[in-house]
Formats: C-alpha cells, structure tokens, sequence
C-alpha cells in the first residue's frame, strides 16, 4: 500500500465518522478534529519516514512533512473562516477544513474542499426545491449578500428563524471519497 493511498484510506474513515457525527447532532466537536489533525500530521510523517524522497535527509522529509501540514491547515481554513465569520459556516466546519488540509496538504485538502462546496451547491437547492423552500432561501441569501452595500436604513433583515442550516460533515465525507476513488483509480 503506497502512501497516497493509505492517507486517502484515513482520510475517508475519519471523514466518515465526522459526517456521522455531525448528520447525528449538527457539531463537530473539537476533539474529532483534534484526533484527526493530530492523526493525519503523525500518518504524514510516518508516510514522509517510510517513503523517502532521494538526496532528502530524514530531518527534512519530517519539516517538509510538517510544513505540508501546516501550509494544508492554514490554506484549507482561509475560505470557510472568511464564511464563518460571515455566519455562512459552522466553527466546527471550519476546524474539520483545516484537519483535512493538515492530514492532506493544500493540494488534496483544497481539492476535496472545492468538491464539497460543489456537492452542497447542488443538494441544498435541490432540497430546498423539494421542501418548496427555494424561493425563500433565494430571496434570503440575496438579501444577505446585498445588505453589506447597503445603508443601515435600506438593510432587510432575515430573522435567524428563516436561515437555512445544511451539516457540512456529510459532503465532505462525500467529497473525500469522490476524490479518493478518482485518485486511485486514476492510479490504476
């Protein structure tokens, strides 16, 4: 089992069960998260040990391992915190992003982020839709982007009762094992 393939096997069992557990209660707690950061920087490291790039000592395939982790966190939270902070994401959203960028590196962790995004873009209007909701949620996410722009005296409110709440958790399980199948079996 080469090392891609290993982290993209504990990437979808640990998106699996922050899916599960996010459906179950609407959260992610924080020591899901923490688990599965601390777990995917350790598999980076033990991948970065037992697969050694040429003419790289074992000091810097760790740092380069760590880095990658790092550089995968920070790049992975960027979007959902700007999303957070505009109250269009949960916390515990934003913290299993940056996991998942931790465990995977930018690259993989942004590809599976995008995928996600993708895959609540065309489930949530379609539920909606289904619920005979749509018009409604329309109407308020315009007013939500447009209010900024607006002065305090034109500024439509949304009562918090009339926002819609989608888990996160479950697309991004999703999208971890869309991306997963693909890199394999492009692999193959």
């Amino acid at each position: 089992m080469t090392g891609i393939t290993l982290l993209l096997a504990a990437l979808v069992l640990f998106t699996a069960w922050a899916a599960y557990v996010d459906w179950r209660t609407g959260h992610i707690p924080n020591r899901l998260v923490l688990f599965g950061m601390a777990g995917g920087v350790l598999l980076r490291a033990a991948v970065a040990l037992l697969e050694p790039v040429a003419g790289l000592s074992t000091a810097a395939a760790l740092g380069r391992a760590v880095g990658g982790a790092l550089l995968g966190a920070v790049g992975c939270a960027l979007v959902p915190l700007l999303l957070f902070r505009l109250n269009a994401m949960g916390g515990g959203d934003v913290k299993l992003l940056a996991a998942l960028g931790a465990a995977t590196g930018l690259r993989l962790g942004l590809e599976v982020e995008l995928t996600a995004f993708v895959l609540v873009a065309l489930y949530a209007p379609a539920r909606m839709a289904y619920e005979g909701r749509l018009l409604r949620l329309l109407g308020n996410s315009v007013a939500l982007l447009v209010n900024p722009l607006l002065p305090k005296s034109r500024r439509r409110d949304v009562p918090e009762a009339l926002l819609t709440s989608l888990p996160f958790g479950p697309a991004v399980f999703l999208a971890s094992l869309l991306v997963a199948v693909s890199r394999l079996w492009g692999a193959g």
